[in-house]
């Protein structure tokens, strides 16, 4: 089919109206490559697609008895591109499998933490707790890091439970041996067990935990149960069963806590496509919370769309969003019960379909923005939807121990908003004494998984 002087000509103008439109502010920072060259990129596609329509359009109105031909032909081709596509996607995605099975250099060793799943205590092999698995396990806090913070002393070791994607085959043989190493520290006899729910890679962020094992002197136990190995962004197929994963381990913790006169406080903690599982597992909000008695919630970052915007809707009567800990409550005599930090510049949370044909409330003309939403931004049918989604792959810009209370990126505001959350005791000196350790500890990890200390 040869281009029509029509295809060619609307596609043009209309790539070119697209590609003018594309250039201005947006979320966050890109690299310059990639901001140079985004206009032309975005207006080459739409004029492309939009001249290749056009030109079908005209051909099945001058020989509609082709059509039938066109239509399997075009089928065919894009069958091709599919197989051959998805060929190229399954090796890229075992590669990113295998990267997340090795293990770093700094953790590449068992623990030897008897309180820690994978330790040399432990019955489940350090190697299937996968790259995150061995970082979370392997960073508990210590003694030093309550008397730096707290100026008192540990009362007790603190437990960390993890359990890899690969350490059991199925969902039920996982949440099985999570209730095994749950039982072998000890972690039921602590009294505060935060439950989260790692990111696709397996990712559970240790600085929530971090500030709960300190804050508590160590009276804490933490559990978290991969369901993949791949990023969050390419593990969306993977909700359901880490929903399923999250229910099944609360069952089996409100099952075992029912007869027992001391009970852990229990708390839940999500960030990113982990705050998203974690609400999909506790779907009624309060009710289901009420129901695993879940005395705190808090969820980071969770992407956006109508299933995030109903689940808020249903935890209203107790629940509080927070962009940064300015926003924290200043009476929290009645504390909430839910609590979401949610930036409101973090393109993952403000990402969703409808940004291709409707106006966002953050960026309605003529009312406020919020914090890091440019001014100068405005909505575009097509290019805004198109800037958000390029914002998502840059959202998250980590320097260690640099922290940035910007895009996806919440190190700078776990320390204030995790201790309000959870109800921590911490008076202003000890509350910038955790904020001065926990980028020290940061700083520690990263040279550990480069291997350099």
């Amino acid at each position: 089919m040869r281009p029509s002087v029509l295809g060619i000509g609307v596609g043009t103008a209309l790539g070119g109206v697209v590609g003018a439109k594309a250039r201005g502010k947006t979320l966050v920072p890109w690299p310059t490559k990639v901001r140079d060259a985004f206009p032309g990129v975005l207006g080459g596609l739409t004029g492309t697609i939009t001249g290749v329509a056009i030109d079908a359009l005209i051909a099945a109105a001058r020989r509609p008895q082709r059509v039938p031909a066109t239509v399997v032909a075009t089928a065919g081709i894009f069958a091709v591109a599919g197989f051959a596509g998805k060929f190229a996607a399954g090796n890229v995605f075992a590669g990113l499998a295998e990267k997340s099975r090795a293990l770093d250099p700094g953790f590449a060793d068992a623990p030897a933490d008897p309180l820690v799943t994978g330790s040399v205590a432990s019955p489940i092999p350090h190697q299937t707790l996968g790259r995150e698995g061995a970082r979370f396990v392997g960073t508990v806090t210590t003694a030093d890091d309550v008397e730096f913070v707290t100026g008192k002393s540990r009362v007790i070791e603190p437990v960390r439970v993890f359990i890899g994607v690969d350490s059991a085959p199925t969902v039920a043989e996982r949440v099985q041996l999570a209730m095994e190493e749950l039982h072998r520290t000890g972690a039921f006899d602590r009294a505060n067990l935060l439950i989260q729910a790692p990111a696709g890679s397996g990712y559970a962020n240790s600085t929530p935990v971090d500030v709960l094992e300190i804050l508590t002197h160590g009276d804490a136990a933490s559990v978290a149960i991969g369901y993949g190995l791949l990023p969050s962004f390419l593990s969306l197929g993977k909700v359901a069963i880490a929903s399923q994963t999250q229910r099944e381990l609360l069952d089996a913790i409100v099952a075992e806590l029912r007869d027992r006169p001391t009970k852990p406080r229990l708390l839940l903690y999500g960030e990113s496509l982990g705050a998203k599982v974690q609400e999909a597992a506790v779907p009624a909000g309060l009710v289901d919370l009420d129901a695993y008695g879940i005395a705190q919630a808090l969820w980071v970052g969770t992407p956006g769309g109508k299933v995030a915007d109903e689940f808020h809707a249903r935890c209203a009567d107790s629940s509080v969003t927070v962009d940064n800990p300015s926003q924290i409550p200043s009476d929290l005599t009645n504390r909430p019960r839910v609590w979401f930090l949610e930036h409101d510049g973090d393109p993952v949370v403000r990402f969703r379909p409808e940004l291709l044909n409707d106006c966002p409330f953050w960026l309605t003309p003529g009312k406020p923005r919020g914090r890091n939403i440019p001014e100068e931004m405005t909505w575009k049918p097509l290019v805004t939807w198109a800037q958000v989604l390029v914002d998502v792959l840059y959202a998250t810009d980590v320097k260690p121990g640099d922290f940035k209370s910007l895009g996806h990126d919440y190190r700078a505001d776990l320390g204030a908003v995790v201790t309000s959350a959870y109800a921590l005791e911490a008076s202003p000196e000890v509350a910038d004494r955790l904020e001065t350790r926990l980028r020290e500890l940061e700083i520690d990890r990263a040279a550990r998984i480069e291997g350099s200390v």
